[in-house]
């Protein structure tokens, strides 16, 4: 159990979405939504870190009435809400971008570029919409990627030639590429599909967390962070009082300083924010 005296100096909770303050069908619990608004009050700001675009977590922060920066793409944006100013982002160097591009072409894999405000494919990519399962995200069709080398914060690959993808894999990163992140992945949802998303060095939600308090003037021992899946590691390895679900992964259940007794599809993090609520009101 966190020691109430810590939870009264908390100034922020950052949550990821999927899997943690949504539940599956996409939906906040009522209880959650409520406790946010009142811990608002107390003057706790609420915030997310997601794997999300940035355009696909605005729904939700409308909803929670949230007045301060969001973090997205896992880590790699940062941006105020409302309002569109910019704290942070780490876009992939375009000629990495356009050897991306080649790859896909002479290897006959799907690619998309994904930008803060949607993923962009080209009439050759069509099965991208489908093939990714990028939550809220939006998809425009685009007849060439040349107008959209820059800005790019992700390039995605499918496909079902694994020896293909790992090759690609290989070839962004070290040595044969500097300054990259390559996460290879089987497809959960589709038999013999792979995916490699490509990212710049140092984009995680753990550096992202530590650029927003900074931002924000907010020490980390007086944060909370919440999360259920291994792109939530690096959150939980900061100073931050760490909560998660029950449906997490063993990793983060370890190294929770509180597990919550339900599910996300259960308003399991409404648990704990009454909890911090009722600390708050005693302080």
């Amino acid at each position: 159990m966190t020691d109430k005296e810590r939870l009264q100096n908390v100034q922020i909770v950052v949550s990821d979405l999927d899997g943690t303050l949504i539940s599956d069908d996409g939906s906040i619990g009522e209880e959650t939504k409520k406790l946010i608004k009142e811990l608002h009050k107390h003057g706790v700001l609420f915030s997310f870190a997601t794997g999300r675009l940035h355009s696909a977590v605005l729904n939700y922060a409308v909803d929670l009435e949230i007045s301060n920066p969001v973090i997205s793409l896992d880590g790699c944006v940062i941006k105020e809400f409302p309002g569109e100013e910019t704290i942070y982002e780490s876009f992939i160097r375009e000629t990495y971008v356009k050897k991306a591009i080649k790859y896909a072409e002479n290897y006959l894999l799907n690619i998309a570029l994904c930008h803060s405000d949607a993923i962009y494919y080209t009439e050759y990519n069509s099965a991208i919409p489908k093939l990714l399962n990028k939550y809220g995200a939006k998809y425009k069709e685009v007849h060439s990627y040349n107008n959209y080398l820059g800005n790019t914060l992700e390039i995605v690959y499918a496909g079902d030639v694994k020896e293909s993808i790992e090759f690609v894999r290989d070839k962004f990163t070290f040595p044969n590429a500097f300054g990259c992140t390559a996460s290879f992945f089987r497809s959960q949802r589709y038999s013999g599909i792979y995916y490699l998303e490509i990212r710049r060095a140092g984009s995680t939600k753990g550096k992202a967390l530590k650029r927003l308090l900074k931002y924000l003037h907010i020490n980390p021992e007086q944060a909370v962070v919440m999360g259920d899946w291994y792109n939530d590691i690096s959150m939980f390895e900061s100073k931050a009082i760490k909560v998660t679900v029950a449906n997490a992964i063993p990793e983060l259940i370890r190294m929770a300083d509180h597990v919550t007794e339900n599910t996300n599809n259960n308003n399991g993090i409404a648990e704990f924010l009454d909890m911090l609520l009722s600390a708050k009101k005693r302080k």
